[in-house]
């Protein structure tokens, strides 16, 4: 519900700045680029984005809204001159994305219509043409930076050219590996979950809306809100047990009951279009039943005791035994989203912290319980402890993946900033006065404009 109340506010905001923008103006141009233009308007628009993504009010948003936009600008029209394009699937793909999680913000599609004032179809069509400018910017920022490469000794002189009294100050880091299990469900476990589901289903074949038991009865917090909804996806973007079923099925076709490791399913399809469809589906999770979580206690106790006695490695445990299919064929080691196995201790799981708290490098703990934050299932696991280095300053020896990183980011900006400028000098850029003094603003500036403005 809070979150919810301050979805609200942030609409309300951004209905209130837009509703005093009308008042003072219907619309007017505050840039030129080359042969477009941006209006009042676009920063209107990126501005009710800005709020309703969370973030702050602020006064100095347009200046760094009219930036963006003015780069937005530059970029898709160099795209078009050198024939990249987006095709409406991609541009209809990201619009059914968004309209997705505006309407999980909001709770359900009526409310969503009633703050903006106008249905899902209208918002989408206004915001086609800008989306898709954008998308093509993006196409064509790749080609510039998609070459980049960055050596050891360019990450070595970026290190020495930084201030040393300023380096920064790592907190604690961890390597760990883990050993992940969930228990397994007898067949009439398992029927209490697939009875729920068929009683959801013959809902649905009795007349009822569903969206309206998907939004009520789905267990999938992603589509739930969407009335079960998950927009256009090849068959690789699901478990091989829904794709069949999705892939299978004709348009308004009700699937039967089935399962997938997620619990059971029924589902629709939408509408088909080449090799991607767009379905919406009703998700039963199973649950563990205490039966079962001893089991698995059982087993995994068993395992353990193999790997502290020395019978079969930890990374061997973890490729036969491990449920973690993104850590299992890793040897069991956990990586972070830029793939380097260092962890800071402040990013672990409450449960894996206190686990690994007292233990020296090379240790194992125990097997617990734990669930996860991803899908909140429960299972049991047990976590070695291969690294952990103390709170230091960065040095080259000890941080080298994340020094490396910075140094491939300052040399993407800088090969942008090269390209903007080369660009700014054969493109006319005029920028109404109201903005010209925005600090953001002044590379784009040229005297010649300014003296024209001024006469």
């Amino acid at each position: 519900m809070k979150n919810f109340s301050s979805f609200l506010i942030i609409l309300l905001l951004a209905c209130t700045f837009q509703a005093k923008s009308q008042e003072k103006l219907i619309d007017r141009v505050v840039a030129t680029v080359g042969s477009g233009i941006i209006l009042q308007s676009d920063i209107d628009m990126q501005y009710t984005q800005y709020l309703g993504n969370g973030g702050t009010p602020t006064d100095d948003f347009k200046c760094t809204a009219l930036q963006q936009l003015i780069m937005t600008k530059l970029l898709s029209q160099q795209a078009a001159i050198d024939s990249i394009e987006v095709t409406e699937a991609q541009v209809d793909d990201q619009l059914n994305a968004r309209m997705r999680e505006m309407t999980r913000r909001a709770g359900t599609k009526e409310r969503l219509e009633g703050f903006l004032k106008r249905s899902l179809l209208q918002y989408k069509e206004e915001m086609r043409p800008i989306l898709t400018e954008q998308m093509k910017a993006d196409a064509f920022q790749r080609t510039i930076v998609e070459k980049i490469t960055i050596t050891p000794q360019e990450v070595k002189q970026y290190f020495e050219n930084l201030n040393q009294d300023s380096l920064p100050y790592f907190d604690t880091e961890v390597e760990i590996g883990e050993v992940v299990m969930y228990p397994e469900l007898t067949k009439e476990e398992k029927s209490v979950f697939r009875e729920k589901a068929e009683g959801f289903r013959k809902q649905v074949l009795d007349g009822t809306d569903f969206g309206t038991v998907a939004r009520f009865y789905s267990e999938d917090p992603g589509s739930s809100m969407a009335g079960g909804e998950l927009g256009f996806a090849p068959r690789e973007n699901y478990v091989k047990e829904f794709s069949a079923m999705a892939f299978k099925l004709k348009a308004g076709e009700i699937s039967p009951v089935f399962e997938t490791e997620y619990g059971f399913h029924f589902l629709q399809v939408l509408e088909r279009r080449g090799e991607e469809v767009n379905a919406r589906h009703v998700l039963v999770t199973t649950k563990p039943t205490q039966a079962s979580l001893d089991r698995l206690k059982g087993k995994i106790d068993s395992i353990y005791q193999k790997v502290v006695d020395k019978k079969i490695p930890f990374s061997t445990a973890a490729t036969i035994h491990s449920d973690n299919k993104e850590t299992k064929f890793n040897g069991g080691m956990v990586v972070n989203q830029n793939r380097s196995t260092l962890i800071p201790i402040n990013q672990l799981e409450k449960e894996v912290f206190m686990a690994i708290d007292t233990l020296q490098a090379g240790g194992i703990t125990k097997p617990y319980q734990f669930q996860s934050q991803r899908d909140g299932k429960v299972g049991y696991k047990f976590t070695y402890l291969k690294t952990r280095i103390p709170p230091h300053k960065a040095s080259l020896e000890q941080d080298f993946a994340k020094i490396q990183e910075a140094a491939q980011e300052d040399k993407t900006r800088r090969k942008l900033s090269e390209w903007f400028e080369k660009k700014t000098k054969g493109t006319f850029v005029h920028i109404n006065p109201e903005y010209q003094s925005c600090p953001e603003l002044q590379m784009w500036l040229k005297e010649d404009n300014i003296a024209a403005t001024q006469e």
